[in-house]
C-alpha cells in the first residue's frame, strides 16, 4: 500500500505541473504541441537522470524510485496526449508536422534518457 501511495502521490505532482506547462506553452496560434513535447522531452531527461542514479551504486531507495521515476515521470509525461496531437496533423492533412513532431520526439526523447544517464556517469 506505500508504494501505492508513493506512486499516487508523484504521478499527482507530475500531472499538475504538465498541466501548467503545457497551458503556459502551448500557443493555440502555430498549432504545434509544444506543451507536451517539452514535458516529454523533459520527463525523458529526468528519467534518465533518476534511474541513472538509481543503478549507480544503488544510490537511491526503491521508494524514491516509485515515487520519482514511476510517479512524477509516470504522471508529468504523456504519451496518450502525443498519439492525440498526432492523429490531429493526420486528419488535418499536415503530415509534415506529423513526421517533425514524432521523429523529433522519439530521437530528442531517447537522446534525453541516454544524456541523463551519460550525465550521473560524470559525476
Amino acid at each position: 500500500m506505500k508504494h501505492l501511495l508513493l506512486v499516487f502521490l508523484g504521478g499527482g505532482l507530475g500531472s499538475s505541473l504538465r498541466y501548467w506547462i503545457g497551458t503556459w506553452l502551448t500557443s493555440e496560434k502555430n498549432g504545434f504541441p509544444m506543451g507536451t513535447f517539452a514535458v516529454n522531452i523533459t520527463g525523458s531527461l529526468l528519467i534518465g537522470i533518476i534511474l541513472g542514479f538509481a543503478l549507480k551504486n544503488n544510490s537511491l531507495s526503491q521508494n524514491t524510485v516509485l515515487f520519482l521515476a514511476t510517479g512524477f515521470c509516470g504522471g508529468f509525461t504523456t504519451f496518450s496526449a502525443f498519439a492525440y496531437e498526432n492523429h490531429v496533423f493526420l486528419k488535418s492533412g499536415d503530415l509534415v508536422s506529423f513526421a517533425w513532431y514524432t521523429l523529433a520526439s522519439l530521437i530528442i526523447g531517447f537522446a534525453a534518457v541516454f544524456f541523463g544517464m551519460w550525465i550521473v556517469k560524470l559525476f
